[in-house]
């Protein structure tokens, strides 16, 4: 699968990173007749899933989460687990006989003078020239960590939400998780059930919270059906929809949130697919309490004031695109650090530089991806020929 021959011989079209969008990118590009080349800084594909913590699955359905000219496999069910996604990326990749190469890490892409080439400088002292560059390093690229007060000085057990991989290192502790998106929900219950003596979720922002099926009609076609229509619209259906599919949690500190739910998704806040959350907290197994403010030796201070002593502090607080130093002087980045663009829109200055995979729409990243990864096949097709 691996490639080390002359990559200058026929300007490819370079694809950075060897995730679902940079694999699914490279396959579309083939099948167009262009010479795709992936840059895979880890020594396989699919290096981000292979981190993920071990319970995690597929919050989209298997029938909808396929990549181009290869669906997921039956026998993998309706909701697929982290190692069987990898299987499936690494069965992809054969399965296209995709040009990867692993181990080169791109560090900056430029332009090449006036010659409507991109330039990319890569491991070894590498410089690669290509009309069409796409960019797929991932959504969950650099853990993020608040600079909390004191968090330099705190000599507790602290770490994000990137490290944890299962309970085992928990059982009999006291554990605060910080963040209540997917992650940090599912992490809490993954200790709750695993034998955490203590399972804490600090809460800054209130989640939206769904059922991850409805009466088997999973949530994912339903943020399909309803991506085009008016925010103000889909923010009063989900209210209403919450009100007898999801219990109020207000007693166990999770009331409804007041805002709408497509405007957070808009916001970028993902709503919560309940995994076991719901009972956990009603069963009091995990316990919401305010969010952090701080750190003070080896006490956490909470935004009301109180202070709690937990062994370990697991923080699921995000990441970020790490975007800047590849392409941060290129004007292509917006004040958050992620693209301008993505899919097959590029900007007046920059033709033939792509991004894929740093949305997260409620219709489901890898259906997405797939989508684009098509879209951009036939722009990147028009710049390289």
């Amino acid at each position: 699968m691996s490639m080390t021959g002359d990559l200058t011989h026929i300007p490819p079209a370079y694809v950075i990173g060897a995730g679902p969008g940079g694999l699914a990118t490279a396959a579309a590009l083939k099948a167009r007749g262009v010479r795709a080349v992936v840059l895979e800084k880890s020594p396989s594909v699919a290096a981000s899933w292979r981190g993920h913590y071990d319970r995690l699955r597929l919050h989209t359905t298997r029938a909808l989460s396929g990549l181009p000219g290869l669906p997921i496999p039956r026998k993998y069910g309706r909701w697929v687990a982290r190692d069987d996604v990898v299987r499936y990326l690494e069965a992809y990749a054969e399965h296209h006989q995709l040009e990867i190469i692993s181990g080169v890490e791109v560090s900056r892409v430029e332009r090449n003078g006036d010659s409507g080439e991109w330039r990319l400088h890569a491991t070894g002292g590498r410089e690669l020239t290509g009309r069409a560059v796409v960019v797929a390093t991932g959504y969950n690229h650099t853990p993020h960590l608040p600079d909390w007060p004191g968090r330099a000085s705190y000599d507790g057990e602290l770490q994000h939400a990137a490290h944890y991989r299962n309970p085992g290192p928990y059982q009999g502790k006291d554990v605060l998780v910080v963040g209540t998106g997917n992650t940090g929900t599912e992490i809490a219950v993954d200790l709750a059930e695993g034998g955490a003596s203590r399972v804490r979720i600090a809460v800054r922002s209130l989640p939206h919270i769904l059922r991850r099926t409805t009466a088997g009609w999973p949530a994912q076609r339903t943020g399909m059906l309803v991506r085009r229509l008016p925010v103000k619209l889909v923010d009063r259906m989900a209210a209403k929809t919450a009100k007898w599919s999801v219990p109020d949690l207000g007693e166990y500190g999770l009331p409804y949130p007041a805002s709408g739910l497509y405007s957070r998704v808009l916001e970028g806040s993902i709503p919560v697919q309940d995994v076991g959350f719901i009972k956990a907290v009603q069963q009091r197994r995990v316990i919401v309490v305010p969010a952090v403010h701080g750190f003070e030796k080896g006490r956490v201070v909470l935004m009301d004031g109180t202070e709690v002593e937990p062994d370990a502090v697991i923080a699921a607080t995000g990441y970020r695109t790490g975007l800047e130093d590849l392409v941060g002087h290129l004007d292509v980045l917006d004040e958050h650090g992620r693209p301008r663009t993505h899919g097959p829109e590029t900007l007046p200055h920059a033709p033939g530089l792509y991004f894929t995979g740093y949305t997260n729409p409620i219709s489901g990243m890898l259906r997405e991806i797939a989508l684009d990864a098509e879209k951009i096949a036939r722009a990147a097709a028009k710049a390289v020929g």
